[in-house]
């Protein structure tokens, strides 16, 4: 007779998905409220039942293996049979007024997909969408006018850094068309998003910090605009490694433009009216499991392992 088929722990995928998100045992253990030991005992637990090893890791990174690749996609199919299968038997349809505020960051990925997932699953639930800078998303969530917001975060801040759900954590990279090499003896032409962006604060102060003039070659509020002049070769602009847009690539290391650092995507919780606190978290749970979808655009080369 064959072998019977694994039986995957809905709990040890979940540990599963937030360690390949955030590339970090540690900031998986923060974020699902469990000791780091747990974690590591989930995912040995997992790598046991798959007969494959999920991740390679030292003192230092952690990546996806080839079979972690491969369990991504399991992984997520899994936990959304089971959360259907929990809402249909549950009984109960959530219903109210949520308002979610994702940056501009997210154009250009399958947020879109995972917000039809979800007013499909829970159709009577208004859901209201903005998208904005990560800098004035953080505002209005304080001035209570959103109720859950999908933004940056730099890694490592000490101000608000222990708030928010750590998402997944990702390099930040200057940016810009195909053959494009900026001339060392003159100003860098940056692109740039308006303030408060937390790119045009990175980049800035990068460049601040080593010295190296620059000057401003397009401002524009949406990604779109900031896409069209960086593939019109106008300049560079700072941006999630992860999320390179189609038709852009990053700038070789010999370019000798300063390190920008990490950044942190995470979610955050405004003060929810009760009517809003179950679709806040249904939604938050569903962006927690689709989040290595959203660390590749649309039409765009995925993440490489370690690359998130």
């Amino acid at each position: 007779m064959p072998a019977p088929s694994p039986l995957y722990d809905p709990n040890q995928l979940r540990t599963f998905l937030a360690v390949a998100q955030t590339l970090s045992f540690t900031q998986a253990a923060r974020r699902l409220g469990l000791r780091q030991s747990t974690v590591s005992q989930h995912v040995r637990r997992l790598e046991e039942a798959t007969g494959r090893a999920l991740f390679t890791r030292d003192t230092h990174t952690v990546e996806l293996t080839e079979g972690g690749e491969a369990m991504l996609g399991f992984a997520r199919t899994i936990l959304t049979a089971h959360e259907r299968a929990a809402a249909f038997f549950g009984g109960t349809r959530l219903r109210g007024r949520l308002r979610f505020g994702a940056s501009e960051d997210f154009v250009l990925t399958r947020l879109p997909e995972i917000l039809e997932s979800f007013r499909h699953e829970h159709p009577d639930v208004d859901l209201e969408l903005t998208v904005e800078l990560s800098g004035t998303l953080h505002r209005r969530l304080e001035a209570g006018r959103l109720d859950l917001v999908l933004a940056k975060r730099g890694a490592g801040q000490d101000a608000g850094a222990a708030r928010g759900e750590l998402v997944w954590r990702d390099r930040m990279v200057w940016i810009a068309a195909e053959g494009f090499r900026p001339d060392p003896d003159r100003p860098l032409p940056l692109i740039l998003f308006p303030q408060p962006a937390v790119t045009r604060a990175r980049a800035l102060d990068a460049l601040e910090r080593e010295g190296r003039a620059w000057r401003v070659a397009c401002t524009s509020g949406s990604l779109s605009g900031l896409v069209a002049a960086a593939r019109a070769g106008l300049g560079v602009m700072a941006h999630t490694r992860g999320l390179v847009p189609p038709g852009l690539v990053p700038l070789p290391e010999r370019v000798g433009l300063p390190d920008l650092g990490d950044v942190d995507f995470v979610l955050l919780y405004g003060r929810r009216p009760a009517t809003a606190q179950e679709a806040a978290g249904a939604l938050a749970r569903a962006l927690l499991a689709a989040g290595d979808r959203l660390q590749a655009p649309v039409g765009g080369a995925p993440p490489a392992p370690g690359g998130r």
